[in-house]
């Protein structure tokens, strides 16, 4: 059973920097895509980064470029999300998701491609 579990979420203020990690288990974590996705209240979940299984390839949603950094650590099983200059609308709730892949593997952006989800951890930003 794949578990992936977030944590990082806090109350920050704008311009602030926060760091998400997500932890696997329960799988081979080097044959996963791993992604972030983040959902405000009322509206529908969206594609926030997302990186290929042996990490030097990334691709972000427009409205994160240049201040967030996904990047992961294969030995430690965690994918990360730094985020940097934080706005208002960037609160939400933060997912990471994975899929497994044996091939080289494609950077998805949308949710239904990816099979395993966390819980989420929230993210407020404070104007």
């Amino acid at each position: 059973q794949v578990q992936l579990v977030e944590s990082g979420g806090g109350l920050v203020q704008a311009g602030g920097s926060l760091r998400l990690s997500c932890a696997t288990s329960g799988g081979t974590f080097s044959r996963y895509v791993m992604a972030w996705f983040r959902q405000a209240p009322g509206k529908e979940r969206e594609f926030v980064a997302t990186i290929n299984r042996s990490g030097d390839y990334t691709y972000y949603a427009d409205s994160v470029k240049g201040r967030f950094t996904i990047s992961r650590d294969n030995a430690k099983t965690t994918v990360y999300l730094q985020i940097r200059s934080l706005k208002p609308e960037d609160t939400a709730v933060y997912y990471c998701a994975a899929y497994e892949t044996y091939s080289y593997g494609v950077l998805y952006t949308q949710h239904h491609a990816y099979k395993y989800w966390g819980q989420g951890t929230q993210v407020t930003v404070s104007s």
